[in-house]
């Protein structure tokens, strides 16, 4: 498993993303529970953002310091191309984010527990799926084709599902929760479960805490393979991933009330999987490079987002 990461490279990142969070949390416990404006998460998202371009710039100066400016150039490309790419994924994620809470009308000022133990997790599952990724590709070659494959039928799959709202009382995880655990009525603040009259009931708060992972958990096999097309080393695939990820709370406040105006972004998405799973089936008859790899990624999501603003979505009048 060939990496740029060495134990200085890993410690450095482990205890930036350590202070980060930390930061972010101290700070959103300060403000108290309350309701994220526009404006509020328009800076964080540019702080994430900044703070993602920061850590890419260090790298690509440390890989110039000790490798050279061939493979510092490199090693930038990768990370920012991976970077978009799982941020662009991340778009879709936190659609169905706002759907899952507000079908179960979570508070405002609950929101942002739930986004960040859900973040906390993604990390988690993410770090867990890309170290076993990064290992079965370096024994198994072929496991790129599966994995190209994959990325085009879920393009294809999403192109035909833009549009349609999942039917979230078909989900197996909630239809499960609801036949076998006791569910109160409605919240209890911030508690995921209570214990009423002897008996250990569920909060609202719980169930949607398990979709958030349940829909991070499908996301992430989406997004994890489509990152490996880009490159196989697991540093810079695992600190693409997790930046991308912890801007992930901001984003969502940005992007909630303005879903909507995004309608056709979905389509645009899925043309980025099937770009990239073609990508990943072509890899050893012509490797596309990286930057032409950013570039059609970035002309792609650039163009969806310019249709979706130029052709509003209709809305039915008799709603």
């Amino acid at each position: 498993m060939e990496t740029i990461g060495n134990p200085w490279l890993w410690a450095g990142f482990g205890g930036l993303v350590v202070i980060a969070l930390l930061v972010d949390l101290v700070l959103m416990r300060h403000g108290g529970p309350h309701k994220v404006t526009f404006k509020e998460a328009m800076w964080w998202s540019l702080g994430w953002v900044a703070l993602a371009m920061a850590f890419n710039g260090g790298l690509w100066w440390y890989v110039n310091e000790t490798a050279g400016l061939v493979e510092a150039n490199r090693v930038g490309l990768e990370f920012l191309t991976g970077y978009l790419v799982e941020k662009a994924l991340a778009v879709d994620n936190i659609f169905v984010f706002l759907m899952v809470m507000t079908y179960f009308a979570v508070p405002e000022e609950q929101r942002q527990r739930v986004l960040v133990i859900g973040i906390l997790g993604a990390i988690v599952l993410r770090s867990i799926l890309i170290f076993a990724g990064a290992a079965l590709l370096a024994k198994f070659h072929w496991l790129l084709y599966l994995f190209g494959a994959f990325l085009l039928l879920t393009g294809i799959k999403m192109w035909f599902a833009a549009g349609k709202e999942p039917d979230l009382e078909k989900n197996p995880a909630l239809r499960w929760m609801r036949g076998h655990l006791k569910l109160t009525d409605g919240y209890r603040g911030d508690k995921l479960s209570v214990r009423e009259n002897g008996t250990r009931w569920f909060t609202p708060l719980f169930v949607v805490l398990v979709l958030i992972g349940v829909t991070d958990v499908i996301f992430a096999v989406d997004s994890i393979p489509a990152i490996f097309a880009i490159t196989s080393d697991p540093f810079i695939v695992l600190t693409s991933n997790v930046f991308a990820v912890l801007g992930l709370r901001a984003m969502f406040f940005l992007l909630a009330g303005m879903a909507d105006r995004f309608h056709l972004l979905p389509y645009g998405l899925a043309v980025v999987l099937g770009f990239i799973g073609t990508k990943m089936l072509l890899i050893d008859i012509y490797k596309i490079p990286v930057p032409w790899a950013l570039g059609t990624v970035a002309a792609i999501l650039a163009v969806t987002v310019a249709l979706s603003l130029a052709r509003p979505q209709k809305t039915d009048p008799a709603v």
